[in-house]
């Protein structure tokens, strides 16, 4: 399906900016207030982010990715995560699971949003967590020549920002979620992965905006979710996918 032919959502406050400022300035007050409030976890009620380390644990069995203490020939992966918000899917990444593994290569957390920046920090600083380094960078118009950029990352995680981005008006000839693709792909190392995580799409349109036969990434896993039926069809109401940058090879 080209472009084009996308259906789009209506656009909504929580495609804008002023949303999500106003939205992280009230966390942040309530987190001054109360240290042990760190603010929403998004999608929570549906363990997303156990779906998210469960696909990339696998990824990790596989060879794909390495933590601390595998391969001593890899460093361990490094991870960006847009629309970090408070930086809790990050903080979860470094903790240990029941088998003692944690991630522990570097990881980069960016919103376009300060004041959700500085939200993530003052928990960062708070945990004693000095290995994730959280800056104010906008995915549709900030460059890409940033220092923490280096030669990519081999794990890029969207747990909803782009189904904000979906929410987003424009005045323009493309829509964003028109350009999100093109904006992520060099992101990502060549051969490494996307997680992302939506409510507002299937897995299809999912595929059709982000992985279409002209682009870079393809389609790799998908986490698993409770189902249900209703008027004859089944569905989730939440999906996780990973998605692989091809390896670009010279004829």
């Amino acid at each position: 399906m080209s472009e084009s032919a996308q259906k789009l959502l209506d656009p909504s406050e929580l495609g804008t900016k002023e949303y999500w400022d106003t939205a992280y300035a009230r966390e942040l007050s309530n987190h001054q207030d109360d240290a042990g409030d760190e603010g929403t976890v998004w999608f929570s009620e549906s363990n997303a982010e156990d779906a998210v380390l469960g696909e990339l644990s696998k990824l990790g069995e596989s060879g794909l990715l390495h933590r601390a203490g595998g391969d001593e020939t890899a460093a361990p992966s490094r991870f960006l995560d847009l629309g970090t918000g408070n930086g809790h899917l990050l903080f979860t990444l470094q903790e240990e699971d029941d088998d003692g593994n944690c991630w522990s290569g570097e990881m980069v957390g960016v919103d376009y949003s300060e004041t959700s920046i500085q939200l993530a920090r003052r928990i960062a600083t708070e945990r004693g967590t000095e290995s994730v380094r959280f800056e104010q960078w906008d995915l549709l118009n900030g460059l890409p020549q940033q220092d923490w950029l280096q030669d990519g990352f081999h794990v890029v995680l969207d747990k909803g920002t782009f189904d904000a981005i979906s929410l987003m008006g424009t005045e323009d000839a493309r829509h964003p979620c028109e350009v999100y693709r093109e904006k992520v792909e060099p992101l990502i190392k060549p051969g490494c992965f996307l997680s992302i995580t939506s409510c507002n799409w299937t897995k299809a349109e999912l595929l059709d905006w982000l992985a279409p036969t002209s682009g870079q990434l393809q389609y790799y896993s998908e986490a698993k979710y409770p189902t249900f039926t209703f008027g004859g069809q089944t569905g989730q109401s939440i999906v996780t996918l990973t998605l692989r940058r091809v390896v670009q090879t010279s004829d």
